[in-house]
């Protein structure tokens, strides 16, 4: 399988990507910046300072002037992109991926980002071809250390000195966001109790997805014990965070989005909000019910960051815990979610799971992968066994009765086909699932 995906790069370091790899992406990539300004950076995986340093070397040679900064989170990569008003970014990293893997993230100026369709598989053909064109001179390298412009940035989306003091866990899992998360609570009066803020590539403790339930065990532990008022999770590379409330009990990405909707409409009635149609349909419910708009997008986050960028849309969110701002170039914010939440908190002088509560209206399977040889096959085949319900095929195939609704897609990174089913009903949403599954089995 090609190390070249739909949003990103990534394969196992060493053998998969190689520094010799890397040299080449980094003549491709050169091929799709036209200005001369590159921001890179890296995680603190062991074999990032070695692609870091053939990757920029090729972009070097193809005449970028390169803005190195250092050690970072993949978005404050996306943030110096468009802050320092640079042509193009890239980071190192293989997001969450565990300790043996390596790859590039990507994006051109403001921070938009290229996916397979914009540019990676291109530079895969230009890869093959090993066919560069020589430049006439070689670019500069410069070093900045923008931990401190990102803070402030942050900074300027809640009014942090009217927060009321919580307790906080915070789990970064060895990953990046141990390295924000101190800077960051320097500013903001909080009982702050850190788990895993050492940057360790290895992930000696668990592997940095909050998507993955497991991981989050060490973090409800420690907010039971600690009768803390909330717990955060974030990813290996900090683009994605998740929470679990004061009981320590896990809050969905459709709850949390719900809860950000809510805040967001409260200072811009009527905007437009978007969710990937895996979410719950309480996200829609929220919006509508607090006066805003909402559009349902298809998966991934450089066709959700496209559809906000031409929809105007204030506030967008997926089901794997990335949460996009137009406020903030349109990329992922999870320190300011986490931020919007304590306020919220604040405001209301509600706990979490007392602000949850009331969104706790759907019986939802979550997203249920399958290995399936023939998926278009195995999406006909479900569709044709419901020919009386609305079907849409935003991505993969959806479909829709009065009291429940289904999507069944292909991975855009895995061989798999995902399910995932919502019902008023339990037993509704089980049965459906179990007849899916029969389906597709």
């Amino acid at each position: 399988m090609s190390v070249f995906k739909a949003y990103d790069i990534r394969g196992i370091a060493g053998s998969e990507i190689t520094e010799e790899l890397a040299y080449k992406i980094g003549k491709a990539f050169a091929q799709q910046i036209e200005g001369k300004t590159i921001c890179v950076g890296r995680d603190m995986r062991e074999s990032s300072p070695a692609l870091f340093r053939e990757f920029t070397k090729a972009l070097l040679e193809s005449g970028k002037n390169i803005i190195d900064i250092g050690l970072v989170t993949t978005p404050m990569l996306y943030f110096a992109a468009a802050f320092y008003g640079c042509a193009g970014g890239a980071s190192v990293t293989a997001s969450h991926n565990p300790a043996q893997y390596n790859g590039f993230k990507f994006v051109r100026e403001q921070a938009i980002p290229i996916s397979g369709d914009t540019g990676i598989y291109a530079m895969e053909e230009a890869v093959k071809k090993n066919e560069f064109p020589a430049s006439t001179e070689l670019g500069t390298i410069t070093q900045k250390d923008i931990l401190q412009d990102y803070v402030n940035h942050i900074l300027k989306f809640v009014d942090v000195s009217t927060l009321k003091k919580f307790k906080i866990v915070i789990d970064t899992g060895n990953g990046m966001a141990g390295m924000v998360m101190p800077e960051l609570f320097k500013h903001v009066e909080a009982d702050m109790i850190p788990l895993y803020f050492e940057l360790d590539s290895t992930f000696p403790n668990h592997e940095a997805n909050p998507l993955k339930l497991e991981t989050l065990e060490d973090l409800q532990d420690k907010v039971r014990e600690e009768k803390a008022d909330i717990g955060i999770a974030f990813d290996g590379d900090a683009d994605r965070v998740g929470f679990v409330d004061e009981n320590g009990f896990y809050v969905s990405s459709a709850e949390v989005l719900s809860l950000l909707a809510i805040q967001v409409l409260s200072d811009h009635p009527g905007s437009l909000v978007m969710y990937d149609l895996r979410q719950s349909k309480i996200v829609r419910d929220t919006v509508e019910n607090n006066g805003g708009r909402s559009i349902m997008t298809r998966v991934g986050h450089s066709f959700i960051k496209a559809q906000m960028r031409d929809e105007g849309a204030l506030l967008a969110g997926e089901v794997s815990g990335h949460y996009y701002l137009k406020d903030n170039y349109y990329i992922e914010s999870p320190e300011i979610v986490m931020l919007y939440l304590l306020e919220l908190m604040t405001k209301t002088g509600k706990n979490l799971s007392a602000l949850v509560a009331p969104l706790k209206k759907y019986h939802g399977s979550g997203e249920l992968n399958y290995d399936v040889e023939d998926k278009e096959e195995a999406m006909k085949i479900v569709e044709r066994a419901f020919p009386d319900e609305k079907t849409l095929h935003l991505d993969g195939l959806s479909i829709e009765a009065a009291d429940w609704w289904l999507n069944l897609r292909p991975s855009n990174t895995e061989p798999l086909l995902r399910l995932t089913v919502e019902s008023s009903s339990k037993e509704k949403m089980e049965e459906i699932r179990d007849k899916v599954v029969d389906l597709i089995s």
